[in-house]
């Protein structure tokens, strides 16, 4: 197996920016060369308009930057995100952490909707207020089949994490 090019296939026909149809996937060392992204902003924010129900989507958080190797997306607390002591609930930031995971791996990988969180761990690391809060999703290993994204969450300014998640996704 070792580097020899894989043959895909066009499985899926999605026409959001989407650059260099499908070649072969290499497992990048993030510490060497960050991998540019396939999908641009506006491809990006489509696809995940489509891939999720437009209900949920206004949840789940807004798209901000697209760089090599990282997405930023963007967050604005609703009252049902709300739990005791008035702060934003553990799930919704987990909710962020996978979306923000997803959203890195179809900018890097290509429009797979079902690329799937097979690890999530998450660290909460001070109380989350209801105010902005902004995702950094970073690839730590864009694999052929598996990868690990690293997702820190902070408010205010990007060194006060407010959590930090470590995210694995398995791709078809």
């Amino acid at each position: 197996m070792g580097s020899e090019e894989v043959d895909r296939p066009d499985r899926l026909d999605f026409p959001f920016g989407y650059q260099n149809r499908f070649p072969a996937i290499r497992a990048v060392d993030m510490n060497n060369d960050l991998p540019e992204p396939r999908l641009d902003f506006d491809g990006l924010n489509a696809f995940l308009d489509a891939a999720f129900p437009l209900e949920a989507r206004a949840n789940l958080g807004s798209l901000v930057e697209i760089a090599p190797g990282r997405v930023r997306m963007l967050l604005e607390p609703t009252a049902a995100m709300a739990r005791p002591g008035g702060i934003v609930s553990g799930p919704s930031l987990m909710a962020l952490a996978d979306i923000a995971a997803y959203a890195a791996i179809a900018a890097h990988y290509g429009p797979e909707p079902m690329a799937v969180t097979h690890n999530l761990s998450i660290s909460f690391l001070r109380a989350c207020q209801f105010e902005a809060i902004h995702a950094d999703a970073r690839l730590l290993k864009l694999g052929r089949r598996l990868s690990t994204i690293d997702v820190r969450i902070w408010q205010g300014r990007e060194d006060r994490l407010v959590a930090q998640a470590t995210v694995g996704y398995a791709q078809p």
